[in-house]
This record gives structure tokens, C-alpha cells and sequence, in this order.
């Protein structure tokens, strides 16, 4: 299971946006889970949206 913490990692880790289905390869978990991670990070503002469907860490 990717907790919060694991997924946002990702994105602070990579020098460019990232797809979810990205992180869940690059975490090994599946990819709703990390959906609903980036839904929860989003809200708390720890990630945008720059273009349709890629994501990076605030």
C-alpha cells in the first residue's frame, strides 16, 4: 500500500511532472491507490496540476 508520504516523495524526487500510473510503477502498488493519495495531496495543497493529468510537488 503507497501511503501519502511514498507517493509525494515521487514527486518531489523527479525533475519533471509525472503521471499517477508513473508513480505506481515507480512504487510497485496499484494505481487507484495512488489516485486517491494524489487526491488527498492535492486538497492539502502539497501538489498541482501543471497540464491535464501530470502532477508535481508545490
Amino acid at each position: 500500500m503507497a501511503s501519502k508520504e511514498d507517493v509525494l516523495a515521487a514527486f518531489v524526487n523527479s525533475d519533471k511532472p509525472l503521471k499517477s500510473a508513473e508513480v505506481a510503477a515507480q512504487l510497485g502498488v496499484e494505481k487507484p491507490e495512488v489516485d486517491k493519495a494524489i487526491k488527498a495531496l492535492k486538497a492539502e495543497g502539497k501538489l498541482v496540476s501543471p497540464k491535464v493529468c501530470f502532477y508535481t510537488a508545490a
